[in-house]
């Protein structure tokens, strides 16, 4: 039995869409399983066409997605009109286009993602491969360098591992064997101190104060908790405090939100269990913004103007109120939309 799939005519078939006078841009909304993806289809990519390159749509600040672009030599560049103009041909990698606004305003050559798909948001490209059984992209684009008996170098195999350990959480989320094999394999390759230099890299010292402010802001709602942070710096600190939550005893969910650039955005975290944390988001503000994600991890994005001067804290929690009555997770209540069992700080009750 093959280690991996057999994908020899899938990808010929992508490599045809190619020729040596093409200029390649991979696209991505930059975490690490996206930046190893992209790291890995440029390795394939490179000697077929006349350049390839890698472009970012969000600000990367998260301090291991920097250790892991300084250590892993990762050359990503922000995605601007001008950049965009000197490239004709676009790949997008661990995302669909209704994923950012700015992915739907491309035509995309490739696709290559491991989301849920949504019906009413049909991703449309020259060569396409969606697998939500995946763990990881990661493990994907590993799939294919097996394939064409590209032995990944050191810099390679350790992104793509750490891309398959950050959106499998260590094999915590969901995955398939696939992953587990990808995993095993890329370990002959990798670089083991300079993986856990990046691992290391979780934290600012600046962030330290949104800690002691989501303390005391954190509103807990039976097995779940809801925190509001106000303005935020990143929205990078609001997916830091909310991977931290769900590690509270008898928390299986939690919603993280923040206002950045004139927009609510707002992280789902949940243990995979009672709620679709991606369902969940789709349901909350899939009619406001982008919004949904996997079963234990989610976001959505809207702008500030979608909330109708309601303050933030309070939409949330009505939206979430509305769509949890069925199952009587959360019971509603007059003011705020649930009942909020109590603040850490005691000060409401």
């Amino acid at each position: 039995m093959a280690y991996f799939r057999n994908l020899d005519i899938k990808i010929k078939e992508m490599i045809r869409l190619f020729s040596k006078k093409d200029r390649l841009l991979i696209l991505i909304n930059a975490d690490p399983d996206a930046l190893a993806s992209a790291m890995a289809l440029k390795r394939i990519l490179y000697r077929k066409v006349q350049t390839v390159a890698i472009a970012h749509v969000n600000e990367i600040s998260r301090p291991d997605n920097l250790a892991m672009i300084r250590l892993l030599r990762i050359p990503t560049l922000k995605l601007t009109p001008p950049l965009a103009a000197q490239y004709d041909k676009f790949a997008l990698v661990d995302s669909q286009p209704h994923h950012h606004p700015d992915f739907e305003k491309i035509e995309f050559s490739v696709i290559l993602d491991h989301h849920p798909l949504k019906k009413e948001y049909p991703a449309t490209a020259h060569y396409i491969e969606i697998n939500p059984d995946y763990g990881a992209t990661s493990s994907l684009l590993t799939e294919y360098l097996y394939n064409l008996n590209i032995r990944p170098g050191k810099l390679l195999a350790t992104a793509l591992l750490y891309g398959i350990k950050t959106d499998t959480q260590s094999f915590e989320r969901r995955f398939n064997d696939v992953d587990i094999k990808a995993f095993r394999y890329l370990t002959k390759f990798y670089n083991p101190l300079l993986l856990q230099k990046i691992v290391r890299s979780e934290f600012r010292k600046e962030w330290l104060k949104y800690f002691s402010l989501a303390f005391r802001k954190v509103k807990l709602l039976g097995n779940g908790a809801s925190v509001f942070m106000g303005k935020v710096d990143s929205p990078d600190i609001l997916v830091i405090l909310a991977d931290f939550f769900l590690r509270i005893h008898n928390i299986s969910w939690d919603i993280v939100s923040g206002i950045h650039n004139d927009s609510l955005v707002v992280i789902f975290r949940g243990d995979g269990l009672r709620k679709d944390m991606g369902k969940t988001a789709s349901q909350m503000f899939g009619e406001l913004g982008p919004a949904g994600g996997h079963k234990q991890m989610a976001r959505a994005e809207l702008s500030l103007d979608k909330i109708d001067n309601t303050h933030p804290q309070q939409f949330i929690l009505k939206r979430l109120a509305d769509i949890n009555t069925k199952r009587n997770k959360v019971k509603p209540c007059a003011g705020n939309g649930v009942t909020a069992i109590r603040e850490i700080n005691g000060a409401e009750k």
